[in-house]
């Protein structure tokens, strides 16, 4: 029987604050493909933030901004720039979650409440995470909505990318704070240890970092914990943290069903991407051996390969989607592997330090 102790149902939706989030959702939906669903701001009666609904597949973003100078919304715009502010599960029952996660050690960031509309209404409440990040728990009581109470529906549909799902959401946290998170996803969230890499999986001759990966029994929500480790020069988890003010979210991971298809076309929608050495490519036949894709058009997407004993996964990052070297997305294809590339991790961490560089942030 699996361990649920909040009865944790699948990610509601990823919530970011933002400087401008009707600048942002044009971005979303003509890079990565996502369709507008629903929209709150002043013309609805929301007095205090404009939010916009994207959807692809089973993905939902939501893009806030805040409409006034103060509060705590604007300071995190202010010392983080755009980031992502909630990962907001959808549970059984909001209350019980809440109550549950506080029992368990977690502080209250927003207590149960009801939102109500024309359409019904549902139970809201939230902890908190890491740095300045939330958890929220949503649960319906009878609600048939285009999103939540207090939204209306829109319908600006684009040709979506092939994205379907939130594979996992990894978050950066300071040195020696890692293994403190683990204990609390799995003391708070009823998750367990799936995987883990120290300096010796992740490093190059100047930076390295340590990760452990939080997953739910049921491997529907995976939630990968990076700290810096000690080298030559400053990781990339070091220049996040001094750009983002703090521990947060660093990556999306984007499940694709088609990652040549996905990618051919976010190229052409002007998605930036980093590129391995083409000596990568070289060598890749007899490292992971054979797989479906043809290795001409991996090499020229850049896509990544890596395999393990279930199978092999293809993977590509994009350059961080923000003028702070901050937040970035992962495209990711699962061919049996449950694991996060981590053949891939030199050859990645390397292209990462040249943008670095570039940066003058090595």
């Amino acid at each position: 029987m699996h361990e649920n102790p909040l009865r944790l149902k699948s990610i509601h939706h990823v919530g970011f604050l933002v400087g401008n989030a009707k600048q942002a959702a044009h971005y979303y939906r003509h890079t990565f493909g996502f369709s507008q669903v629903a929209y709150a701001g002043l013309e609805t009666g929301h007095r205090d933030a404009a939010s916009y609904v994207l959807e692809q597949g089973k993905i939902r973003l939501v893009l806030v901004t805040p409409l006034s100078p103060d509060g705590a919304d604007a300071a995190h715009v202010q010392r983080h720039g755009d980031g992502v502010r909630d990962i907001a599960f959808h549970v059984e029952d909001a209350d019980r979650a809440f109550e549950e996660a506080v029992r368990r050690g977690a502080a209250a960031a927003v207590e149960p409440h009801e939102t109500r509309d024309e359409h019904g209404a549902v139970r809201h409440a939230a902890i908190h995470a890491y740095g300045d990040t939330l958890h929220s728990f949503i649960s319906y009581v009878d609600y048939e909505g285009p999103f939540l109470p207090g939204f209306r529906p829109q319908d600006v549909a684009v040709p979506c990318a092939g994205l379907l799902r939130v594979d996992h959401i990894v978050g950066n946290v300071e040195l020696g704070k890692m293994n403190e998170w683990a204990e609390w996803y799995s003391r708070v969230l009823g998750f367990k240890r799936y995987i883990s890499f120290d300096d010796k999986d992740i490093s190059t001759d100047y930076s390295a970092l340590m990760s452990i990966v939080m997953s739910d029994d049921a491997y529907a929500i995976k939630f990968p914990i990076n700290e810096p480790a000690a080298g030559k020069r400053k990781s990339q988890i070091d220049e996040y943290l001094d750009y983002y003010g703090g521990p947060g979210v660093q990556h999306i991971a984007l499940l694709s069903e088609d990652i040549t298809a996905t990618v051919g076309r976010l190229r052409e929608r002007g998605v930036e991407f980093l590129r391995v050495p083409d000596a990568y490519y070289d060598v890749l036949p007899s490292r992971v051996g054979e797989i479906d894709e043809a290795v001409d058009t991996v090499r020229q997407l850049g896509i990544l390969v890596d395999r393990d004993e279930d199978g092999y996964l293809l993977q590509l990052f994009t350059r961080p989607v923000e003028d702070r070297p901050t937040l970035f997305f992962e495209i990711i294809q699962r061919k049996g592997s449950r694991g996060f590339g981590k053949g891939n991790f030199k050859a990645l961490f390397e292209a990462i330090e040249q943008e670095q560089a570039l940066r003058g942030n090595l």
